[in-house]
C-alpha cells in the first residue's frame, strides 16, 4: 500500500525486453535499505524490486508484465533512458498517511486535455476513460502518476485538479504537457461504494 505522496523522482536508466519488460531505475533512496522483493510505486504502478546496485549511482531493477504495459501509460508514453518517473516506497506501519490509501494497481489511463495557471498553481483538466468516470467525484481523491490529488470539479468524463508549486517541483508534474497519458487509480473507497450499490441493486 502507498499514500500517493511522492518521495523521489527516479530516472529510467535502461529498458530491455526479456519476455517481460525489464527496467533499471536510478533513485536517491539508499539502495542498501531496499530489499529484493520490495514494492515501489513507479508513476503509480506497484512494481517489485528484483535487483539493486550502486554503479554509477543507486538503482533498482523491476520486471513489468505485458498486462501492466497494456493497462498503464508505460505502453503509451514508453519508458526510455532519461525518462523521469515519480517514486514512492511502500507504506510502513506507523508512517504518516499524508495522502490517501493507494494500492498501486492502475485502473486506466487519463489524458491531460487542458492546462492553465491560476496564481502560482496550475489547473489541469483530465479526460478519464468512460468506464472510470463514474468513480471520480468533486472533492474526492485520485492518484495520477502516483500522486495523491484532490478533484476540484467533474464534467462528464472530464475532471480538474490544481497542482501547487511544491508538487510541481518535487514530482514530474513540472514537466507535464497537454496530450500526456497519465496513470489513473480511482479512490479505493469509491470502488467499494460502487460495488455495494451494484450488489444492492441485484
Amino acid at each position: 500500500m502507498f499514500t500517493g505522496i511522492v518521495t523521489d523522482m527516479g530516472e529510467v536508466l535502461a529498458v530491455e525486453q526479456q519476455g517481460d519488460l525489464r527496467a533499471r531505475i536510478a533513485t536517491s533512496y539508499p539502495v542498501d535499505t531496499i530489499d529484493i522483493g520490495a514494492s515501489i510505486a513507479c508513476n503509480g504502478v506497484c512494481l517489485t524490486v528484483i535487483a539493486t546496485g550502486t554503479t554509477p549511482r543507486g538503482w533498482f531493477d523491476v520486471d513489468i508484465s505485458a498486462e501492466t504495459v497494456s493497462k498503464t501509460n508505460i505502453g503509451r508514453n514508453g519508458w526510455a533512458p532519461g525518462k523521469r518517473i515519480n517514486l514512492e516506497r511502500a507504506l510502513k506501519v506507523g508512517d504518516e498517511l499524508g495522502g490517501h490509501i493507494v494500492s498501486g494497481h492502475v485502473d486506466g489511463v487519463a489524458t491531460i486535455i487542458e492546462m492553465h495557471d491560476e496564481g502560482d498553481s496550475t489547473r489541469f483538466t483530465f479526460r478519464a476513460p468512460k468506464e472510470l468516470a463514474g468513480f471520480i467525484a468533486p472533492k474526492g481523491s485520485v492518484a495520477l502518476n502516483g500522486t495523491s490529488l484532490t478533484v476540484n470539479e467533474v464534467n462528464g468524463a472530464d475532471f480538474g485538479v490544481n497542482i501547487i508549486p511544491h508538487t510541481k517541483e518535487v514530482t514530474t508534474w513540472g514537466g507535464a504537457a497537454v496530450g500526456d497519458a497519465v496513470n489513473l487509480e480511482i479512490d479505493t473507497l469509491a470502488r467499494y461504494v460502487a460495488r455495494l450499490r451494484d450488489w444492492a441493486a441485484q
